[in-house]
């Protein structure tokens, strides 16, 4: 993960809290023989663009695991006023990017155990590429759907116009597998989205997120039919 010439510096940021409302201990519990968090660690790692990985936690389980399998990874503290579930995302990726300077950012999820390093890497040089000009980037997944909202209207799609849903037009839905934003942005808006972002499409299946019990069947599954 060494700094390459020319490029910015990126650090990746991971938050982990040790409690977990849904699935109690989900960040540190077994998933294909090993921890849930061991699986993004494992594909930052594989990511030459990823300089530094980083770590925020309130869990001295986390906190063992982390230093004894990916000894490289800097581990940040959790202050108390932040551990509380309600705690907005932003207030926490505020903490971590006044603790560790650098001059973009990548934050990800210990619940995305799918996501491979190689989308990683294609991400991080789609927003490279596409910056000043666009000044983060965020995953998202393709939706193809008949949607409506609270008072039975249509979101997008005539109802007198029967389309198959393949031809409606997409909709996004913010999967939460990557977000990617500058330094200054960040400090001045107090958002990981700014004001030119990239949508960044990752299938379904890649993008699979663990949030209730039934995720990690799901993700055991789907782990095991790509060999692991």
């Amino acid at each position: 993960m060494g700094r390459s010439e020319g490029r910015p510096k990126l650090v990746a940021l991971v938050p982990m809290r040790h409690e977990s409302e849904r699935v109690p201990g989900k960040n540190y519990r077994p998933l294909g023989g090993r921890p849930l968090y061991s699986h993004i660690l494992a594909a930052l790692h594989a990511c030459p663009e990823v300089e530094q990985i980083v770590v925020n936690t309130d869990s001295p389980v986390i906190r063992q695991g982390v230093e004894e399998e990916f000894p490289a990874v800097v581990l940040l503290d959790r202050p108390d006023h932040l551990r509380d579930d309600r705690v907005v995302m932003n207030e926490v990726l505020l903490h971590d990017v006044e603790q560790v300077e650098a001059s973009f950012y990548l934050q990800t999820h210990s619940t995305n155990p799918l996501l491979r390093a190689e989308t990683i890497s294609r991400a991080i040089m789609q927003f490279i590429e596409a910056y000043p000009r666009h000044d983060s980037l965020f995953s998202v997944t393709r939706l193809r759907q008949r949607l409506w909202d609270a008072q039975a209207q249509p979101v997008n799609h005539d109802p007198t116009v029967l389309l198959r849903t393949q031809d409606l037009e997409p909709l996004y839905v913010e999967n939460s597998c990557l977000y990617i934003f500058e330094r200054e942005g960040f400090l001045q808006r107090r958002n990981r989205i700014g004001e030119h972002p990239i949508l960044f499409e990752i299938e379904e299946e890649e993008a699979w997120d663990i949030d209730e019990e039934i995720d990690f069947t799901l993700a055991e599954y789907l782990l095991s039919s790509r060999g692991g």
